[in-house]
């Protein structure tokens, strides 16, 4: 489970992140915070792998909650929702190596689509113990992947229940009707996610002649097929 904490002085907006969050399973807000003061605090004894921070609060601000965090060594992955747009707060966080940069007001695909980069580059390192050229370069540039997702009809929550049940799963290589029936969820549906998971290097595909009858599309995910230690 992924442990998540909300620092937003505005109760609304805190309220909003929240339920934005819960759409995901695989993520628990453990803490909601309005300074960053208690949120350093927290984070500090606790073990938390994703933020979500506002710049403007009182006591203590989260440009110096998120330097803080980084002196004491502790990597939380970030996602900034904030009114402020200047150059200077932007440049300030992209030096901490942020997931997304949010600046209010914001709707919720937009929020979904920063969630969903911050679990594509969770899932992707949590994955490989080595890494080849593209396994880099889908890392280093998956601020590409939301506009795609959008084009492609990809909805965050879905995707994020297809991946996680990928990888919970005891079988490595799966048909559409088989994740259908497990997901509940359309054939057609499970396709188009099946087949965006293997552009973006996630899956592989074969097909299987051995059926019978009509040839079958199978999908594997990658790292059960190749050895990346060698």
């Amino acid at each position: 489970m992924i442990r998540a904490i909300i620092v937003e002085d505005d109760p609304m907006v805190a309220q909003i992140n929240q339920h934005y969050l819960q759409a995901f399973d695989s993520i628990k807000v453990e803490g909601i915070f309005n300074n960053g003061k208690d949120a350093l605090e927290y984070a500090l004894s606790n073990k938390v792998d994703l933020i979500i921070v506002d710049l403007t609060m009182p006591v203590m601000g989260g440009t110096k909650l998120v330097e803080e965090l980084r002196k004491a060594g502790v990597n939380s992955d970030i996602i900034v929702v904030t009114a402020a747009n200047d150059v200077m707060s932007i440049s300030e966080m992209l030096k901490y190596g942020i997931i997304d940069y949010l600046v209010k007001p914001f709707n919720n695909a937009r929020f979904n689509q920063a969630i969903q980069k911050y679990l594509n580059k969770k899932n992707l390192l949590s994955e490989k113990n080595r890494f080849r050229q593209e396994d880099i370069d889908a890392l280093l540039n998956m601020h590409l992947m939301p506009d795609n997702m959008a084009r492609k009809g990809i909805q965050p929550a879905t995707l994020e229940k297809i991946v996680s049940y990928l990888r919970n799963s005891d079988k490595t290589s799966h048909t559409c009707e088989s994740l259908s029936s497990e997901l509940s969820l359309s054939r057609v549906t499970i396709r188009r996610y099946l087949n965006y998971l293997v552009e973006i290097n996630y899956l592989t595909n074969s097909i299987d002649y051995s059926t019978g009858g009509r040839p079958s599309i199978v999908y594997h995910l990658k790292n059960a097929q190749q050895n990346f230690d060698k």
